[in-house]
């Protein structure tokens, strides 16, 4: 089985423009302080999705109650180091999806600061995000952590300025790889 570090090693080398981020992942894991649990308050491991449709035209997008921004449903890894697992049950809490599937390497990764919010400083997310394809019903059920879920178009989001940058960064990643891999 690869191990983590090993998974970073080779998205850096799929992914050139992110292989300085992904070796500060490589050095996050060597942290004395575990870097899995939120109470690391300078900076933890989440793990979060692009959940996409069956037939891969379309992401789900959360509208995060805190942040106030449409984004990619995750959260925190508190202590589980199988950040794909993370990733999967992040989307089907969030979301109520049934019968998703994580693919199992890293799709993206991000490092984003995180504002201070209830007394808890702010930090920095070091999020691992992992491919969730959904399955026939594409049903969803709005948890707490959202206003709103909806599906978008994969190439609105890729194109569309109001989103988060590394949302459309994945929004394009994943296009690509479907246009090669139809």
């Amino acid at each position: 089985m690869q191990t983590l570090a090993d998974a970073f090693a080779d998205f850096g080398v799929r992914h050139p423009i992110q292989q300085s981020l992904a070796s500060e992942f490589i050095d996050l894991l060597d942290d004395a302080e575990d870097p899995f649990e939120r109470a690391r308050l300078t900076g933890h491991f989440t793990a979060s999705a692009l959940v996409v449709s069956g037939d891969g035209m379309r992401t789900l997008l959360t509208h995060h109650r805190k942040l106030g921004m449409w984004l990619q449903p995750g959260g925190h890894a508190d202590g589980d180091r199988d950040l794909a697992r993370v990733a999967l049950r992040e989307t089907e809490e969030e979301t109520g999806l049934v019968d998703v599937t994580v693919q199992p390497d890293i799709f993206d990764i991000d490092r984003h600061w995180i504002p201070e919010h209830k007394g808890v400083p702010g930090h920095w997310h070091y999020d691992v995000r992992y491919l969730v394809r959904a399955g026939a019903d594409e049903s969803f059920a709005i948890s707490e952590e959202s206003l709103a879920l909806a599906w978008r178009p994969i190439a609105e989001v890729a194109e569309g300025e109001a989103h988060d940058a590394s949302l459309r960064r994945m929004a394009q990643r994943w296009i690509e790889v479907r246009d090669r891999h139809p």
